[in-house]
């Protein structure tokens, strides 16, 4: 049994690889921190880019659905409404659901696998907590929400520190840590280590329960020298005072990752990341289509440890 731990617009291509490889024994934890409440609806966005892209149906944008309109949003702007965050019309339909089954007082794990077998998702998807978690991104404009940080205000403001709003008083879903502790193997997707894996890490027991299994860790480097495969995370990480470069994502991991696997290019690192007490592995880590999801997987899969 595979777990994935995964958040953000990058992890659904290792995701959907491992599950073309074996999905019946594939199972996704979410970060929950990027959700968000909007027009009265509770937004899970990294949870259902998960779910679009299992059921197939994942825009190429890497987030909402593929071929979706906008005339809610259109509508919404006529009507002199803030519509920053943009979410399509069959989007909107995922997020109305889940927030009345909230309200009929399900939570986020019953709601997810609800969700996923409705888009005929084998694969066992767990949010990292059912409880509150937000991450906050303090900047030269005050706090705000991680959403409106990079999405309302394009990642401009100048970040000075982040944190992750509730996870002191979080638990994880008690199915969720016997996945971990049965599993053959965790990998940590090439996601922001920062915005993306962190919150996870920092919902209570998990992440100390990873330096417990750190050796069958596994993770996927989303730096290749000092540029992020996608996204804001060289900004978090500068910001966190994070090297960044994959040797400062390792050193951040070293806590509970045995394993790290690096991009061919950045071969020059592998003595320093050993140093941390890791195995290094390299290899090709761009994905840029199915047949390379398919090809790291198969390289994840058949790692030697």
């Amino acid at each position: 049994m595979i777990t994935v731990l995964a958040g953000g617009t990058g992890s659904v291509k290792i995701i959907r690889g491992l599950a073309s490889r074996s999905s019946k024994d594939l199972t996704i934890v979410s970060n929950v921190g990027d959700n968000i409440w909007l027009h009265g609806l509770y937004i899970c966005p990294d949870v259902d880019t998960v779910l679009y892209g299992l059921a197939g149906i994942l825009s190429e944008r890497g987030w909402g659905i593929k071929n979706d309109s906008f005339c809610f949003l259109d509508q919404m702007e006529k009507l002199q409404q803030d519509v920053w965050f943009k979410l399509g019309d069959r989007d909107i339909a995922t997020h109305l659901l889940r927030t009345a089954l909230i309200n009929q007082g399900k939570n986020l794990t019953e709601i997810t696998e609800w969700m996923a077998e409705k888009y005929s998702v084998s694969e066992k998807i767990y949010p990292a907590t059912d409880s509150r978690l937000e991450t906050v991104i303090v900047t030269d404009q005050g706090p705000m929400h991680i959403q409106e940080f990079w999405v309302k205000h394009q990642g401009n403001p100048t970040v000075r520190d982040i944190f992750y709003k509730g996870a002191e008083s979080s638990t994880a879903n008690p199915n969720l840590l016997n996945s971990l502790k049965n599993s053959e193997l965790i990998v940590i997707a090439p996601a922001n280590p920062i915005s993306s894996i962190n919150p996870i890490l920092k919902v209570n027991e998990i992440g100390e329960l990873l330096t417990k299994l750190r050796k069958k860790v596994v993770a996927i480097s989303p730096l290749i020298g000092e540029q992020a495969i996608s996204g804001p995370a060289v900004k978090y990480m500068k910001a966190m005072n994070v090297t960044n470069s994959p040797l400062g994502v390792a050193a951040y991991y070293s806590d509970i990752v045995g394993n790290f696997i690096i991009d061919s290019s950045d071969s020059i690192l592998s003595s320093k990341i050993a140093s941390l007490d890791m195995n290094v592995f390299q290899t090709d880590i761009i994905m840029k289509d199915p047949r390379d999801e398919q090809r790291l997987a198969s390289y994840v899969k058949s790692l030697p440890f």
